[in-house]
């Protein structure tokens, strides 16, 4: 009986192994490991975007000519992308000072963390970050670009802009907020507006200039 007994309860320890063998463990995904690259993408997408739009619109207040709309537009991307990367790379690489640092008096020994391993330890990546926000700069800043390039009449080509700028801001919201796991039409409507706002002040602005008789 007490063999029989030993059996009848074992058996249940028994299924159950094999039941957690068969069946994976399911892990929710820390969407917050994406902060890094999803912050220093959005950000340079949108940024390229509304900057280059907002400096084709505010010499387009002023000037009927495609060439200088383009010229302008350009050289923004150009140095918009650069900038966004050094100050990422800046920004990031002393992030990753502060958590090393963090680390080594966390873990009470320097020599244990001269070289961390950054997958295990999920350090920030500089590199990455930087190239990241370049990339996405010059990809929002190349919409206002194509869409004002085969336009030739003054008006219609900013409206193209702005209505390209506007549907562009729409989509990048609308990703990082899939991304993100946040609200989608509220990120989608913020960066709109903001987007809106940043074109109307600087065509308004470079309007003023040359309208308010300030001998600009």
């Amino acid at each position: 009986m007490a063999s029989q007994n030993h059996i009848q309860m074992s058996s249940p320890n028994r299924n159950e192994r094999n039941i957690s063998t068969v069946l994976p463990e399911v892990e929710e995904f820390d969407y917050s490991q994406r902060a890094q690259w999803l912050r220093a993408a959005v950000l340079g997408a949108n940024d390229g975007l509304v900057s280059i739009a907002s400096l084709m619109t505010g010499i387009g207040a002023v000037k009927d000519d495609v060439k200088a709309m383009i010229l302008t537009g350009f050289a923004g991307l150009c140095a918009g992308a650069c900038s966004m990367a050094i100050g990422e790379f800046v920004s990031v690489y002393s992030q990753l000072d502060i958590e090393i640092a963090q680390m080594k008096r966390r873990k009470g020994s320097v020599a244990e963390i001269d070289r961390p391993d950054e997958k295990d330890e999920k350090l920030p990546n500089p590199f990455q970050a930087a190239v990241a926000s370049s990339l996405a700069f010059s990809l929002g800043a190349i919409v206002p670009l194509l869409a004002a390039a085969f336009i030739t009449n003054h008006e219609v080509r900013l409206a193209v802009v702005v209505a390209a700028t506007t549907l562009a801001l729409v989509v990048f919201g609308g990703v990082g907020a899939v991304l993100g796991r946040t609200r989608v039409v509220r990120s989608c409507a913020r960066v709109v507006v903001g987007g809106w706002m940043a074109m109307g002040i600087t065509f308004g602005l470079t309007k003023l200039l040359t309208t308010g008789g300030l001998g600009i």
